[in-house]
Order: structure tokens, then C-alpha cells, then sequence
């Protein structure tokens, strides 16, 4: 079977293309403008263009035809309408990642299905996947387009250590934080629940759906079975790098206010997401899917990160406005507690 992928460099598409590279059953392709090769694994063909450049893409589509379509970088409806139009007759399946934050917010039920209602006030991003949801499933409907929805939740690999409150440089700033037993800001108490999921399991969902008819018109949530709290995902971390936590909680509404100015997305990142204790129901999935299961839970694939972060410095990137922010928060909050307190 042949498949393509749009993108298919990124956290959640690598650990998928690894694994079919190995596959004898699946010739796999990936488009994209290959800025990226080092991560392309042997065997996979690539078709260089700009997906946005639909007449680009278009003629170098010609006289080709995939058992399935992947697309990994429709952030806005203008990108699965440009999709329909190329793929339309070109794919027997079109799978649109679309994302598990685009549940309601704020949450009916902590237990996410995928008949949980779609709406998001906080995050644009999210409302513009479920936008696209609309868009595709209303062509699946009307005119029997094959579209499969994926919904993932938070998912990782050995390049990124999932974290709640980041600058605008990733993750490092904060391990580095935790490395040096500086307080560390970790959004409301840290009680609220959260689902974090290794790439490679991801993949396992993920392939299962390919190519299967009953995925056909359907919308499934792909996540691991492991739910932690925040707090117990920052204690993890620090665990693997053999240090005392030292956590340090602050309301979200706060962090998203005092990190507007900067363009800390906290509004959406936080209120709109992670903030909110979801635990997702995969019987879906795994009804079709019955081999998906965790395999890495965090405390073994925060190690695999933190072992390939430290020996990639490439990977650390200092964030000086983001530490000298979470200090200010954490002065500024001492302070009104010293006042209150008097």
C-alpha cells in the first residue's frame, strides 16, 4: 500500500514514519519543501514542494494515487480545502490530524469520548481545527470523501519534555530550572489531571487506522493510558535528573494575564488546554485498533528525552526572558502574600 504524508517531519509523524519504513506493506511518502532529510529515514520518497503552492503541488502530484493521505500541517479550513481539491481523486483515505484540545472547554466531564461536543473559547488554534473538522466532514457526508479524524492529546519524544508553563524557546529553560532547584511555576495546584503520550506508541493508534475502512467517516482520540497529575509529571521529571523539585503554583488565570504582554499563549495553552483535567476513553480505538496500548510510560520516556536533550546541545535553548518572568512571578506573588499577611 502506498501512503503520503504532508509534513511528516514533525513530533507525532516521525515516530509513525520510522515504523512504516519498516513495513514491507506500505511504500511511503512523504511532501514537504525537505528542509528536514536528516530525520527521513532510508527508503522513504520524498516530493519537494510547498503545499501551499497548490499549482506547484499540483503538477507534481500528476498521474499519482495513495491508498492514504496524512495531513500533518492543516492548522486553518483554507488548508483542508486546498487538501480536498488536490486529493479528492488522488487517495482512497485522507487522514486530518486534527486535536484533542478541541474538546469542550470547559470540560462537561473529565472522561473525554470522541462524543464529547466540540468548542473552545479560549484558543484560536483549537477553533480552527474544529473548523476543519466541519469542512471535511461535511464533504464526507455530501460527497463521500473518505476522511478519518485523529484527535491526539499531548504527545512527546526523545526531542521534548512535555511541560505545562514554557517561554517562548520550548521546554529546556524549565528543566534547566528544576537542574538547578530554582522554584519551578507549575499552573493552578497541580492536581489537575493530564495524558502524555511517547511518539511510538502514538504511531501504533495511529498505523492501525491506515487503511481501515471502519475508520472510514469517523473521528477517533489516540492517546496513551497513563494519567498523571501536573505536579506528578514535574516530580517525575526532577526524579530522572536525580534533584529536589521545588514547585511553586500559580493560578492560570494569573499566568495568562501577566503572560499576554509576552506572547506566552497561556490563554489558549493553559485555560484552553492543560489546565483542564481530561481523561480520555479510548474504546474506540482500540476496537478496531485492539494492539494500541502504553508501552513507554513517562517515567521511562522522560528519561529517553532528558538522555537525548543533555547529549544534543542543539536542543538547550536558553530562554533569559522566560526565567527572568517566572522570577518576577514568583517575587510578585510572595509580595502580596507579605502584604495580605502584613
Amino acid at each position: 500500500m502506498k501512503a503520503l504524508f504532508i509534513g511528516g517531519t514533525g513530533t507525532i509523524s516521525t515516530g509513525i514514519i520510522k515504523r512504516l519504513a519498516e513495513d514491507p506493506n506500505w511504500e511511503v511518502w512523504l511532501l514537504n519543501r525537505g528542509n528536514r532529510k536528516t530525520v527521513v529515514p532510508e527508503g522513504v520518497h520524498q516530493i519537494i514542494a510547498d503545499v501551499h503552492n497548490e499549482a506547484e503541488t499540483a503538477e507534481k502530484l500528476k498521474g499519482m494515487f495513495f491508498d492514504t493521505v496524512c495531513e500533518f500541517i492543516g492548522f486553518v479550513v483554507e488548508d483542508v480545502e486546498r487538501d480536498y481539491r488536490l486529493f479528492k481523486d488522488k487517495t482512497r483515505q485522507y487522514i486530518y490530524i486534527s486535536s484533542a484540545s478541541a474538546y469542550q472547554k470547559p470540560a462537561a466531564s473529565y472522561v473525554i469520548t470522541e462524543g464529547t461536543a466540540l468548542s473552545n473559547p479560549y484558543w484560536q488554534y483549537s477553533r480552527n481545527k474544529i473548523a476543519s473538522e466541519d469542512f471535511l466532514m461535511k464533504k464526507y457526508r455530501e460527497e463521500g470523501f473518505p476522511v478519518t479524524i485523529v484527535r491526539p492529546s499531548h504527545t512527546y519524544d526523545e526531542r521534548s519534555i512535555p511541560v505545562g508553563v514554557h517561554g517562548k524557546k520550548g521546554s529546556w529553560q524549565v528543566i534547566k530550572r528544576i537542574m538547578e532547584e530554582k522554584p519551578v511555576i507549575i499552573h493552578g495546584d497541580g492536581s489537575s489531571l493530564w495524558t502524555l503520550t511517547f511518539n511510538t506508541d502514538f504511531a501504533v493508534g495511529f498505523i492501525g487506522l491506515m487503511g481501515n475502512r471502519h475508520a472510514i467517516g469517523e473521528a477517533f482520540q489516540i492517546t496513551g493510558d497513563e494519567t498523571l497529575t501536573w505536579d506528578q509529571i514535574y516530580a517525575t521529571i526532577a526524579d530522572a535528573l536525580g534533584v529536589k523539585l521545588h514547585p511553586y503554583h500559580v493560578a492560570s488565570e494569573y499566568l495568562a494575564a501577566v503572560g499576554a504582554p509576552y506572547n506566552y499563549d497561556l490563554e489558549g495553552g493553559l485555560i484552553g488546554d492543560k489546565a483542564v483535567s481530561v481523561v480520555f476513553n479510548n474504546r474506540k480505538l482500540k476496537r478496531i485498533v485492539p494492539n494500541m496500548q502504553t508501552t513507554i510510560p513517562f517515567s521511562i520516556g522522560v528519561r529517553k528525552a532528558l538522555d537525548y536533550i543533555l547529549a544534543h546541545p542543539e536542543c538547550q535553548q536558553e530562554d533569559p526572558e522566560f526565567d527572568a518572568w517566572c522570577d518576577r512571578i514568583i517575587q510578585a506573588q510572595e509580595a502580596s502574600k507579605a502584604m495580605v499577611i502584613g
